[in-house]
């Protein structure tokens, strides 16, 4: 994988089958912690009202927007029915030392 690399945090900082905000370039991201310990990153805003992600329940694999409930598949971006049509954009994770990454 090649990209533009960004340390977000400690993979500490991320509790298990969680979510944290990480803003980079004035853009809003979203990074998970599985239960299995994988880390996946997406957009971190809504596609339907551009609320904030990270403020949302994390749950068997899916971010659910606080505003309209509308749920996302953290793994893939897929948009898991109404209010929500459009998927998240994914981004490739690394774990190095430690710290998580993202790729952009």
């Amino acid at each position: 994988m090649s990209g533009n690399w960004i340390q977000v945090c400690d993979k500490d900082e991320i509790d298990e089958e969680d979510v944290i905000r990480f803003d980079h370039g004035g853009r809003t991201f979203a990074v998970y912690r599985s239960p299995d310990d994988e880390f996946f990153a997406t957009d971190g805003l809504c596609t339907h009202e551009h609320i904030h992600l990270a403020d949302g329940l994390v749950m068997d694999e899916i971010i659910e927007c606080p505003k309209h409930n509308g749920r996302f598949n953290y793994k893939t971006g897929e948009a898991k029915g109404a209010p929500v049509c459009v998927n998240l954009k994914t981004y490739p994770v690394k774990i190095e030392g430690g710290a998580v990454f993202i790729s952009l």
